[in-house]
């Protein structure tokens, strides 16, 4: 399997998802699919089904997180020296240069990715075009609006 780059904090949220699935989610299905049997015929017992459910999705993520761990490649962004180049787990500093909007972003794993928090993943449109990219140049984005052009003002290492 391919390796899976993912940030120190990536890592550590993922080992917490892990944590929680084994240590509080699965005993909570197995305890609901007991109550469940207690009823009696399980042929129409649609908490059972669900119990059942809830059971395989659980299972099924776990193995999914425990994978991904295992597959892991941690980047620590802090102790990373690439000479001022965007690259995994840079926050970078754009500049639209049609709209003149401001953003920030840092490049994180497929599994990190969350907007809201000013994280892309890098598999992104944006960040492909980021990557090798020093402060100062502009990267051509293909959006669905057309292409845009955005600055890179700064790369941190943080």
């Amino acid at each position: 399997m391919n390796k899976v780059p993912l940030t120190v904090a990536g890592a550590e949220k993922l080992r917490q998802e892990l944590h929680r699935l084994k240590t509080i989610d699965r005993p909570s299905v197995i305890a609901a699919i007991a109550e469940a049997r207690s009823h009696g015929d399980l042929s129409e017992n649609a908490e059972y089904d669900a119990a059942k459910e809830r059971q395989g999705f659980i299972e099924g993520r776990i193995r999914e997180v425990e994978g991904k761990l295992s597959n892991a490649q941690i980047i620590d962004p802090k102790l990373l020296d690439a000479d001022g180049r965007c690259v995994f787990g840079a926050t970078v500093e754009l500049e639209d240069l049609d709209t003149g909007d401001t953003v920030t972003y840092q490049i994180v794993g497929d599994d990190e990715a969350d907007i809201k928090e000013g994280k892309i993943a890098i598999s992104s449109p944006i960040a492909r075009a980021l990557i090798g990219k020093f402060a100062g140049d502009v990267a051509e984005v293909q959006a669905p609006k057309g292409v845009r052009e955005l600055e890179l003002i700064d790369v941190r290492y943080v």
